[in-house]
């Protein structure tokens, strides 16, 4: 398997973590529990499968989130972390132009350029957390605090209550 952006810049921050791949459709319809369907298939907690969520602010910025697969993001509580008045997912059109990354295999890792993160605080819970090594199929494992480090994000309360 070649190296994503992600996985260089993890060896360039000499941060430990482990790749696991699955089998991916090539449809990769996002609709609701993907995530969760993804943890699953890599025979893992669906607490520790964090998604990647890239949103934009009334003034234009480009904000990323990281939330757990079991619960959804509080556009309100995103909103307050971001310092914002408005909020709302990029189109997934816009995504690979943005981060050069694509719908389904979007890391908070090795985007075109920093943005800034926020990581929902239920991290803190996990031992090792999975995220997108940077294309489909690819999922990069590693410690909660290593990847709030090499994202430089700010841990939060991000998750909408049911």
């Amino acid at each position: 398997m070649m190296k994503t952006n992600a996985m260089r810049i993890l060896d360039g921050l000499k941060i430990p973590y482990e790749v696991s791949s699955y089998e991916d459709d090539g449809e990769h319809v996002l609709e609701k529990g993907a995530a969760v369907r993804l943890a699953e298939k890599l025979g893992v907690d669906p607490l520790t499968v964090f998604k990647t969520i890239v949103m934009r602010t009334e003034s234009k910025e480009i904000c990323v989130f990281c939330q757990s697969a079991v619960s959804e993001i509080n556009l309100k509580k995103a909103r307050q972390a971001a310092g914002c008045k408005e909020i709302n997912p990029v189109k997934p059109e816009e995504l690979l132009g943005l981060t050069g990354y694509i719908r389904g295999g979007c890391s908070p890792l090795g985007m075109k350029r920093k943005f800034r993160t926020f990581i929902d605080e239920t991290i803190q819970l996990c031992d090792v957390v999975c995220i997108s090594g940077g294309q489909r199929g690819v999922q990069i494992k590693l410690k909660p605090e290593d990847l709030i480090a090499a994202t430089e994000a700010v841990v939060c309360d991000l998750e909408l209550e049911k």
